[in-house]
């Protein structure tokens, strides 16, 4: 039989558990879906946000524990969750304990916490879902999609899961499957920006031009930052470089820079078109500051070494050269400039 007092301090962990989950709400998800990169037209699209699937069940932690996650102190936190689960054990004490282990930097403990409460909680979306984000964190695609797949065997309705599914599948050029599966969201009642933008870049690479432009008119309807505002222009600006339109090319990534001056693959694109119009000087200066903003790309780096290459600048071609192998290690073009450079220099 249980007495007052334990009634009074269940009622109180309940509801500071209600509360805690209102402060250490986890991030929204965002996934990127940019199209594959190439040397003069960089794709990028904004990222989708899609919201996640609310967590169920009861609530019932330690307060110190998540009091101490707010405080930082992930060490003392990690001890609490654990002391709660060998109390009793939750799905989402599970989730709080494996968020610890991820600001710590340690997926891999991370994901063994899921896994432990997959034993005691098969089949839990949450749990599932968290092993499928920290695959994707770590870049492995393959194994981040058989999770969400497990997601959707179990919640049809899993936006987040759908959504980097059909991510995924465009990354690995299936657009025509990305495109079913945004589809499916429109279906499911999601409406905005970023959605609709992604449907505009399936469309376009799956050949479906009757709905390029009118789905991407509906993502400038709904835009609501600077920043989706230039990443709509910019993809509109890729689109017009597929029809051979280089004079709306060239307005649509002005207006690109116009609502986000720090939009690298917007200058790498204008200077390849300022490079078509004979102005060296501009060219060069739009793939300097393209890679000082996205030193992450290798596109301006490898463009900065073929255009120094040409006017005469081989000291300044060799190290562009040098930031594209760094940023791609496997692209051949830049492994052929590199070898021609160092052969010329052998010579010298």
């Amino acid at each position: 039989m249980v007495c007052a007092s334990e009634r009074r301090a269940h009622r109180y962990l309940l509801f500071m558990g209600i509360l805690l989950l209102q402060l250490l709400k986890e991030p929204v998800m965002q996934t990127s879906l940019p199209p594959p990169a190439q040397r003069i037209t960089v794709g990028r699209a904004c990222r989708p946000v899609f919201t996640m699937s609310s967590r169920s069940g009861a609530k019932s932690f330690s307060p110190a524990a998540c009091r101490t996650e707010l405080l930082g102190l992930h060490r003392e936190a990690e001890k609490q969750f654990r002391s709660a689960l060998t109390h009793q054990e939750f799905v989402d004490t599970y989730l709080y304990l494996a968020k610890v282990y991820q600001r710590l930097d340690q997926p891999i403990t991370a994901l063994n916490v899921f896994k432990q409460g997959l034993d005691h909680f098969p089949a839990e979306v949450t749990l599932l879902t968290g092993i499928a984000r920290i695959h994707e964190e770590m870049n492995n695609m393959i194994s981040a999609t058989e999770y969400y797949k497990e997601v959707l065997k179990q919640d049809n309705t899993h936006v987040e899961a759908i959504a980097c599914i059909g991510s995924n599948n465009f990354y690995t050029d299936q657009p025509e499957i990305a495109l079913r599966f945004y589809r499916r969201l429109l279906q499911m009642g999601v409406f905005n920006c970023q959605l609709y933008n992604n449907l505009g870049l399936c469309c376009v690479y799956a050949q479906q031009y009757d709905m390029t432009l009118s789905s991407f008119e509906r993502a400038l309807a709904l835009v609501s930052s600077d920043e989706e505002q230039a990443d709509i222009w910019y993809n509109l600006g890729h689109v017009a470089v597929g029809i051979g339109d280089l004079t709306l090319t060239y307005q649509c990534f002005k207006l690109a820079l116009a609502f986000n001056n720090n939009h690298g693959e917007a200058y790498n694109n204008l200077a390849m078109l300022e490079l078509r119009k004979g102005r060296i000087e501009q060219a060069k200066a739009f793939l300097q500051t393209a890679a000082s903003l996205s030193p992450h790309m290798y596109e301006p780096h490898f463009n900065f070494a073929m255009l120094s290459d040409k006017v005469g600048d081989l000291q300044s071609s060799y190290m562009a050269a040098q930031k594209s192998e760094d940023a791609f290690p496997e692209h051949v073009d830049t492994q052929q400039i590199l070898k021609n450079l160092r052969q010329h220099f052998a010579t010298l």
